[in-house]
């Protein structure tokens, strides 16, 4: 086969990821603090931005698309603004909706990306390596706060969804102290879940550190550190029981409740005094901060559900279209080439902002659609979810939902949760035309046939076959690890308690 050279044209198209482009696709997944943070910087950076101050009762509960009038206004009176916002609406929704086709273009573009200005722009207190403007603030450390501290914890300690969703509300209803404001069966009404699976995560989480956390009261804090420290026995319970003859100092009586001699009385009164009332103040005297919200989902009067944005975690930008106008009047040549900059990155940060607003409520509005159940009837009521499904429905892709879902949260009336918590994997309907069945409500129904058995223990076996005959096609295996999952043991481990059981009540 003979070799030869010629020369070739081709003609194609592809989406290059240009800064100001991957700059729009970092703004979908910071968080609401992160944002405000990027934008002050903004704000710092250009001199053609400013804060809108102005607040607007009408545009509080509008879409993202009529409460910003007042940004679009100030881009269409600039010159040439009108084709720029149109070019900026085609490159962000392409950005949005082909973004890995975007992403692979990028990884094989050769060399680094040039800098535009946009490229080197960090969240505010991110250090600064490249010489010359170290951020020595960004060194100072702080310490953890106490919902942080038990929030990483209870990620290791809770591994199914519905588990850490309680979880979740249950660190929220934490005092500083670090007991617990309200009574698990509030709790449990208001999750639409049993009391005594909100209880059973109760007492998982009260292993954390600091001991004594999540106490309903003194006494069960005090409890709760003994045991940590492999000192609650039946004495120093009956001494935690009567905590105010320990106030009053009847040692007389403790020491014939507690029966012991004086000598012992005082060493536990010594250990009683070691103890820690208050273990939520080693994290500081500070209230804790609830999270803030990014959507906010309520019944309406029609029987459906409105979704809005929290316009207080939007940072409102404008344009100073005044200042451009009287500083470029005057201005030589290169002080026009910056100006122009600034001028265009305003812009691009104005539409970015908007753009984003309107991905956040568009995905938020298709999760609701899809967990209706849930926001009506509880967590055993989650239906299985993925990011495909939420994105297929919207026309996004799945790294842009993926993203959206990060670091964002949902208020509803039955609490605040994030995102990603609405997503669980599908058990499959023992029906042929039946719907699928989410994995955390498949747990619940087990958890539930196990606590209703009674005297007859249900084997896996036997917890397979009521579950097809309800509906669910699920395996044996499956059965166990959620079993497992659940912290339930064995059917062969649960009849031995209870013969043992009922040989202790004869």
């Amino acid at each position: 086969m003979a070799l030869n050279q010629r020369l070739e044209l081709r003609q194609g198209q592809s989406l290059v990821m240009t800064p100001q482009l991957q700059q729009a696709i970092k703004l979908l997944q910071m968080s609401n603090l992160e944002l405000q943070a990027f934008v002050d910087q903004e704000l710092e950076r250009n001199p053609l931005l400013e804060r809108d101050e102005r607040v607007d009762s009408q545009s509080r509960n509008a879409e993202p698309n009529e409460s910003q009038p007042d940004m679009v206004s100030a881009l269409a009176s600039t010159g040439g603004a009108e084709e720029r916002l149109r070019t900026l609406d085609t490159d962000l929704d392409n950005v949005y909706t082909h973004e890995a086709r975007a992403d692979a273009a990028n990884r094989e573009a050769a060399g680094p990306p040039q800098d535009s200005g946009w490229s080197s722009l960090r969240p505010q207190g991110a250090l600064s390596l490249d010489g010359g403007d170290l951020d020595f603030n960004a060194t100072l450390t702080r310490q953890p706060t106490l919902a942080e501290h038990l929030t990483d914890q209870m990620n290791l300690i809770l591994t199914e969804p519905s588990d850490r969703l309680i979880g979740q509300h249950l660190v929220g209803m934490l005092n500083e102290a670090g007991y617990l404001t309200a009574d698990t069966a509030s709790m449990a009404d208001t999750l639409g879940a049993t009391q005594s699976h909100v209880e059973a995560v109760l007492e998982k989480l009260q292993s954390c550190d600091p001991p004594g956390v999540f106490a309903r009261d003194l006494k069960e804090c005090l409890a709760l550190q003994l045991k940590d420290r492999n000192r609650f026995d039946p004495a120093m319970a009956v001494l935690i029981a009567n905590l105010d003859l320990v106030a009053k100092r009847d040692y007389a009586a403790l020491k014939s409740h507690c029966r012991v001699d004086l000598e012992d009385l005082k060493d536990m009164i010594s250990e009683l005094r070691a103890l820690d009332p208050k273990p939520g103040h080693a994290f500081g005297a500070e209230p804790l901060q609830p999270v803030i919200p990014d959507v906010i989902v309520r019944p309406s009067p029609e029987g459906t559900w409105t979704v809005e944005l929290n316009t207080e975690t939007l940072p409102r930008v404008l344009i100073n279209n005044q200042y451009l106008a009287r500083v470029s009047s005057g201005a030589r040549s290169e002080d026009k080439l910056y100006l122009s900059e600034c001028q265009s990155n305003a812009t691009w940060l104005v539409k970015s902002l908007d753009q984003r607003a309107k991905t956040i409520l568009k995905v938020a509005r298709e999760i609701v659609r899809q967990q209706d159940a849930f926001l009506l009837l509880g967590v055993q009521h989650l239906r299985p979810l993925n990011l495909r499904t939420v994105a297929e429905a919207i026309e996004m892709h799945e790294s842009t939902v993926s993203r959206v879902t990060s670091n964002k949260y949902m208020a509803t009336p039955r609490g605040i949760f994030e995102l990603k918590y609405f997503f669980t994997t599908a058990i499959a309907s023992s029906d042929l035309d039946g719907d699928a069945h989410s994995a955390e409500a498949v747990r619940h129904r087990i958890r539930d046939l196990i606590s209703a058995e009674g005297e007859r223990i249900l084997s896996d076996d036997t917890i397979v076959e009521k579950l097809k005959a309800g509906g669910v096609e699920i395996a044996r295996r499956t059965v166990a690890k959620y079993r497992e999952g659940l912290g339930i043991p064995s059917s062969v481990q649960r009849r031995r308690e209870a013969r043992a059981n009922s040989a202790q009540e004869r």
